[in-house]
């Protein structure tokens, strides 16, 4: 595996923010395993960013339980003494905003102490009697769901939640901003959304909150989320910047880093 070597005034692809482990239920491999990946790749420090949701009636679980979140500090603690001279090992969470379940989701985040806070929302709430869609999902399922309720629609709902997640929750970065929807084909973007977006970024800014350059997008859209665009306007906002891969395999730690430097150099002479 080739080792970063590339450095940059406005990001660093030296430290992965965005990791999962087998612990979620849809990823691979233990936690050692990406930090051994993680070091194989260079990087000096990688951010475990577990899932936690509230208030989801889904077919699967694709978060971690209380008990899992106990699992994942005692083995997390173990691997930071560990490997304490070689990489620094951080213990975050992935909240995915409920809009019925804020405030579970604030007191179960000040119950612990977490190195990151990322911030995200997955699951939409179509009925209190109906499987709540996963608007990150390829699966059939979901994408038929998508459809029948309308994309436009539900993306202007997705941006509108976004919103009151940025308020609501005390996060340090913004998780995979334009990726919802993201297996919906012909995707309706429009201006408003483009307005919603905007709105978001002001919001984070103002709180200064970082956002993440999620590199899975390469590998499902051959672009990165959030898109050039979008990334320009947050240079122009002087929002921070961290590297994320949104790994769910040992190997995908630190994926396609290496592509960011130059490409935020690009975009910060464009704007």
């Amino acid at each position: 595996m080739e080792r970063l070597q590339t450095t940059s005034p406005r990001i660093s692809p030296l430290i992965d923010h965005h990791v999962h482990t087998r612990l979620c239920g849809h990823a691979t491999g233990e936690m050692e395993d990406y930090v051994c990946s993680a070091l194989s790749r260079g990087l000096k420090e990688i951010v475990f960013l577990e899932h936690m949701e509230a208030g989801v009636n889904y077919s699967e679980r694709t978060w971690l339980t209380e008990d899992d979140f106990d699992e994942y500090f005692r083995t997390g603690r173990q691997l930071q003494k560990k490997y304490s001279d070689r990489i620094a090992v951080k213990l975050g969470v992935e909240v995915g905003y409920s809009p019925t379940h804020g405030e579970e989701l604030l007191k179960r985040l000040a119950a612990r102490s977490w190195d990151k806070i990322g911030l995200s929302y997955h699951f939409h709430k179509v009925a209190d009697d109906s499987c709540d869609i996963n608007l990150v999902s390829r699966k059939a399922f979901n994408t038929e769901a998508i459809k029948r309720f309308g994309p436009k629609k539900l993306l202007t709902l997705y941006y509108d939640t976004l919103i009151q997640a940025v308020k609501t929750i005390p996060a340090t970065h913004l998780c995979h901003l334009d990726a919802g929807l993201r297996f919906q084909q012909a995707l309706p973007f429009t201006n408003s959304h483009r307005l919603q977006i905007s709105k978001i970024l002001r919001l984070i800014s103002d709180k200064g909150m970082a956002l993440e350059i999620n590199t899975s997008g390469f590998a499902i859209r051959d672009e990165q989320f959030p898109s050039d665009k979008i990334l320009k306007e947050a240079i122009r906002l002087d929002i921070p910047l961290v590297c994320s891969s949104d790994a769910h395999r040992p190997e995908d730690v630190g994926r396609y880093f290496e592509k960011l430097p130059g490409l935020i150099k690009k975009l910060s002479e464009e704007r």
